[in-house]
């Protein structure tokens, strides 16, 4: 009966939707919620990446500590630097960056497709070595945080255009949740219009 009531569901969460790919979207959460796996969250813009991320944190074991959103695309690749790794006192003004405020929950890397090519480097480290240098900093700190991301450019587009590392890539996509467009699941759009 349970199941039966899930795949009835037009509601979960913060989606909404009765189509067979959304009722599939919502199984996947479940199952990628409780895993400590790294998530690439791929889709148009518009289609709910965000939500699904945050979802995605609520079902996790680290629910109770901070879900962290930051873009990554910037103007200043200096400042992103600061915004991700946090700045020591050696280098300014110090302050703790994302990677810092999201110990022990979540860190979502919004249209991580944007991230310079600099700061790719930077992050494979973080995620190869579960340790990151703060700017102007000798000093290493834990990595404590899960690591979802999210993109509506194609990433293997980017890897053969000499955009995006390939090695990156492969360290973020372990699980993928593709969110399809509106219109792909016209079913979605009663439901959809009622909540709204």
């Amino acid at each position: 009966r349970l199941r039966r009531a899930l795949d009835q569901t037009t509601k979960f969460g913060d989606l909404i939707g009765a189509s067979p790919p959304m009722h599939e979207i919502f199984a996947m959460i479940r199952k990628v919620g409780s895993s400590r796996s790294n998530v690439l969250i791929t889709g148009e813009s518009g289609v709910g990446k965000e939500v699904v991320a945050g979802l995605i944190h609520r079902w996790s074991r680290r629910a109770d500590r901070p879900m962290v959103r930051t873009g990554c695309l910037a103007e200043n690749e200096a400042a992103l630097e600061a915004e991700l790794f946090g700045r020591d006192k050696t280098a300014g003004t110090p302050r703790a960056g994302r990677f810092e405020e999201a110990a022990g929950g979540t860190l979502l890397l919004d249209e991580v497709a944007d991230l310079p090519a600099s700061l790719q480097a930077k992050l494979l480290r973080v995620i190869n070595d579960g340790v990151f240098r703060r700017v102007g900093s000798a000093r290493d700190l834990p990595a404590n945080f899960r690591l979802l991301a999210s993109s509506r450019q194609d990433l293997e587009d980017r890897i053969t255009q000499g955009l995006f590392r390939e090695d990156l890539f492969y360290r973020l996509n372990v699980i993928e949740v593709v969110m399809p467009p509106l219109r792909e699941r016209p079913e979605d759009i009663v439901p959809l219009a009622a909540h709204f």
